[in-house]
């Protein structure tokens, strides 16, 4: 079963020197992986992440490479501030975005008491509030133009409930539900709208976040950076809704998860998430949650 829906006539739009993709999570995983299978389309590209040094290399290698002009901007876009910031940049450079790829993340991967309030709470801003945010931004003018194309990163982990991982694919959850009700709204403005839910990818996301529920999905069913971009390009071009990049297997094998009662789902994805159960075990009942210092920095990982 091929999870892939609702196919429009809506296209990525035609690479044009005045607009630009924007594309956040640039830095590296995935989201490097969109760029430049933007860049390689022809497309111009705003790329953007926190890392400034990273963006710079990857604005050359680009350019250079592909011949289009590409922009970068370092924000953290879980802070309300810097994308405000953006926006005003994107706006100063002339350069309006005619293809929005939402990409930025971080994943907490240990029960919901052994995390912080702190870090939660970013993890929601980041995954959340900042792709409300940054659609509510961009979207209104593609619609006026009456041309633009939405990918948002979602997950697998969205299609249920994960213990041990709960805000996060909560989070994912609800990007995927919000990119399906907005492409239906958008519906015959010519603007489109694709959610991008892949399994395990090996980027530097795993490194930061220390899944260990990647360990009982088979490499068989895993997806490289790449191919999630360009499953991703690919279903934005056919107007598809939703898609799960990666091989017609892996597909079959994910597309139950969507589907299932919850009573079903529950016991297998407390079994998918053992290992990050376990951290529960030096949490005692008289313990106190490790709390934030004032001031301290959660890290946060570009997909």
């Amino acid at each position: 079963m091929m999870l892939t829906v609702k196919r429009r006539s809506t296209r990525l739009p035609s690479p044009s020197a005045e607009f630009t993709a924007l594309v956040t999570g640039a830095s590296s995983g995935i989201g490097t992986e969109f760029a430049r299978a933007l860049a390689r389309r022809g497309h111009s590209l705003t790329l953007v992440a926190r890392r400034s040094e990273r963006l710079r290399a990857l604005a050359e290698e680009f350019s250079g490479a592909h011949g289009v002009h590409v922009d970068w901007i370092s924000a953290d876009l879980g802070d309300a501030a810097q994308r405000e910031r953006l926006d005003a940049e994107v706006l100063d450079r002339g350069r309006p975005a005619q293809l929005l790829v939402n990409c930025a993340g971080f994943g907490i991967y240990e029960p919901f008491v052994v995390s912080t309030r702190q870090r939660e709470l970013e993890q929601v801003r980041l995954l959340v509030e900042a792709v409300v945010d940054l659609d509510a931004r961009f979207v209104p003018a593609m619609v006026k133009r009456g041309s633009g194309t939405v990918i948002n990163v979602a997950s697998t982990a969205g299609f249920q409930p994960l213990p041990g991982n709960g805000t996060y694919s909560a989070s994912k959850a609800f990007v995927l539900a919000h990119s399906e009700a907005l492409a239906e709204e958008l519906r015959g403005t010519g603007v489109s709208v694709t959610a991008v839910c892949p399994g395990p990818v090996p980027t530097e996301f795993f490194e930061v976040g220390q899944p260990l529920v990647v360990h009982r999905i088979p490499r068989i069913f895993w997806c490289s950076a790449a191919q999630v971009a360009e499953d991703g390009l690919l279903a934005a071009e056919r107007g598809a809704t939703s898609v799960v990049p990666g091989s017609l297997l892996a597909r079959a094998f994910y597309a139950p998860y969507r589907t299932a009662p919850r009573h079903i789902a529950a016991p297998v994805a407390r079994w998918l998430m053992a290992g990050e159960l376990k951290r529960m075990r030096d949490f005692g009942a008289e313990s106190e949650p490790q709390r934030e210092q004032p001031g301290e920095a959660c890290e946060v990982a570009d997909p």
